[in-house]
């Protein structure tokens, strides 16, 4: 899919990647090293220089952009897991890759205020929560650090780290994510006469714009990943079906496994079990572009202007985890998830007002409860908890936000 560089993007950018293709053997990337490249470049990357407008009005919003709900239920099913677990004097949250810091926020407001309520669950689960963001892009980390000045007072409380300096099977409590497995970088192939052919970003010649060019997989794991789930591409797939690759995911999901003692990796995110991702009915993928809540398939056009997303692969994160220690706890939809969770208590609480200006924030905010659990938006979303080191019965438990919500 060539692509003309759009006015609107990095020029900087642009160039160092122009000239760190020029300097390949083969002057050529593999599609994940550029996808690596634009979005997390230290300097010029989408996220590193802020470019990432998150929000209603920017280019996407996530759940916690609806109001504090989403990250006040996460709260309630993190005090059911400190509670199952035995109520631990130190449960630590790890929040991968945080955003703007709304979630974190949201949950620990949410919990500072039931605490200081004098409900003991909370108060001692508030005693013992220790709050860690890992996050790589600088940008990111001030605008977190803004909005959570004042929970900065007590480092013991809260901090941030990177995933590498976190001490190896130091975690007891749960390592989590919203919608960041779908920002790793990705491979990208093309079934050709039934072979794998992989996507490679070049320099056109002509015009200096950046296109593509299939050669065999830069690494095996490519296909060993496909052999590894099942899916045969010799079979079934038209000449030119395009998916991709998350080999990342792997490797991240791995270096969270090491991380954590005992407790639990909830993991949240658009995606498919693996037979559904590599539908041949869905010959073009699953990689999106998004620009001021506009949605394409051009990762080339607005360079270090937007995002580029690929689903998860959830039967890769569920048998990949096994691998590590992981075992799965539960799987279920986001709109399920936050119903069971007493989303749904929220929808019919009694806010009745003749206020005109009240009433139309009551609208406002059921019409946010309700697009978080929407099966066509975010309500569709997947989540997978994975455990370690847990006993029998913490295993077998059915955390509240896994059981079968009341309607």
């Amino acid at each position: 899919m060539p692509s003309q560089i759009s006015d609107s993007f990095n020029p900087i950018l642009s160039q160092a990647i122009a000239d760190w293709i020029s300097n390949q053997p083969d002057q050529s990337i593999t599609f994940a090293e550029f996808m690596q490249r634009v979005l997390y470049d230290p300097e010029q990357g989408y996220y590193a220089t802020n470019q990432a407008q998150i929000g209603v009005a920017g280019d996407f919003f996530t759940s916690p952009h609806l109001g504090p709900d989403f990250g006040e239920l996460l709260a309630e099913q993190f005090l059911e897991m400190w509670t199952l677990m035995g109520k631990p004097s130190s449960f630590t949250l790890v929040e991968m890759g945080a955003g703007q810091g709304l979630v974190a926020a949201d949950i620990l407001k949410y919990l500072a205020r039931r605490q200081a309520g004098k409900a003991d669950q909370y108060s001692g689960f508030w005693a013992a929560l220790q709050y860690i963001i890992v996050e790589k892009a600088e940008g990111l980390i001030a605008e977190q650090q803004r909005l959570l000045q004042p929970f900065q007072f007590a480092p013991h409380k809260l901090q941030w780290s990177s995933l590498e300096q976190l001490p190896d099977a130091g975690i007891v409590g749960c390592i989590f994510s919203n919608e960041l497995v779908d920002a790793l970088p990705v491979h990208q192939f093309v079934v050709t006469e039934g072979t794998l052919q992989e996507v490679f970003v070049v320099v056109n010649p002509t015009d200096h714009s950046f296109t593509e060019r299939l050669a065999p997989p830069s690494t095996p794991r490519l296909a060993e990943y496909l052999a590894w789930l099942e899916i045969d591409i010799s079979s079934g797939y038209t000449d030119g079906y395009r998916s991709e690759i998350n080999l990342a995911a792997l490797d991240w999901l791995a270096a969270v496994a090491q991380k954590l003692q005992r407790g639990y990796v909830l993991t949240i995110d658009y995606g498919y079990l693996a037979a559904h991702y590599y539908s041949p009915q869905r010959p073009q993928g699953t990689l999106q572009c998004f620009r001021r809540h506009g949605a394409h398939q051009d990762p080339y056009a607005y360079l270090g202007r937007q995002d580029i997303t690929a689903h998860a692969n959830f039967t890769a994160l569920e048998k990949h985890g096994l691998t590590q220690g992981l075992t799965k706890v539960g799987y279920t939809q986001q709109g399920l998830f936050l119903m069971a969770l007493g989303l749904g208590d929220r929808l019919v609480t009694n806010n009745a007002t003749r206020d005109l200006t009240q009433l139309n924030q009551v609208i406002r905010r059921r019409e946010a409860l309700q697009s978080l659990i929407s099966p066509l938006g975010l309500g569709g979303f997947q989540v997978l908890i994975q455990g370690k080191g847990l006993t029998e019965s913490e295993q077998s438990h059915v955390l509240k936000g896994l059981q079968t919500p009341s309607f």
